[in-house]
């Protein structure tokens, strides 16, 4: 993507900064735009690259496993957090709402390349999961259109089923969960 800005919309830069700045009307907007799917698999796929050179040397898979499980793993999560907030919490979101704003909740990963460092890139690793994990709630709460309390519930849910679903896939793919 070149930066331009889409039909009504703001440029994938634009809507990064927005994201990891946990700025609520980029997530509406995303949210309520169809054609920033592809945008936010963009946001997917930079975000799994930087965790892959950040971690260089620690024994990962490679970038192309990482990559092709990053992209697995989003799929998987918006469909579980939609399944869970749609169906059993009763929210209005549909699955492409919550990959738009699951993926672009994923923009702090970028500071992932930073764990290449030694020690200091540990710190900041943690730190990004973190401020992944409340702008994942936030997209949740946003494409759902329900309260922060439901989002953390439907994130902590999400997860436990996540974990099964991904040790199942990655069991039958001879992966494991880490992978996913």
């Amino acid at each position: 993507m070149n930066g331009t800005t889409p039909a009504g919309g703001h440029s994938l830069t634009q809507r990064m900064i927005g994201a990891a700045t946990l700025d609520i009307p980029t997530y509406e907007e995303v949210e309520h735009d169809g054609t920033a799917t592809s945008q936010a698999a963009i946001v997917v796929g930079i975000v799994a690259v930087c965790a892959g050179i950040g971690g260089v040397g620690s024994g990962g898979g490679g970038i192309i496993t990482g990559v092709l499980s990053a992209y697995l793993g989003w799929l998987v999560w918006s469909g579980v957090t939609y399944l869970i907030g749609a169906k059993l919490f009763g929210g209005t979101a549909t699955w492409g709402e919550l990959l738009r704003t699951i993926g672009f909740a994923q923009t702090p990963g970028v500071l992932y390349l930073v764990r290449i460092i030694p020690l200091l890139g540990a710190i900041v690793a943690l730190v990004v999961w973190l401020w992944m994990l409340v702008a994942g709630v936030i997209a949740i709460r946003q494409a759902l259109d329900f309260s922060t309390g439901k989002a953390v519930l439907t994130a902590l849910l999400g997860l436990i089923c996540y974990v099964l679903v991904a040790a199942a896939i990655g069991s039958m793919l001879g992966l494991g969960t880490a992978a996913l």
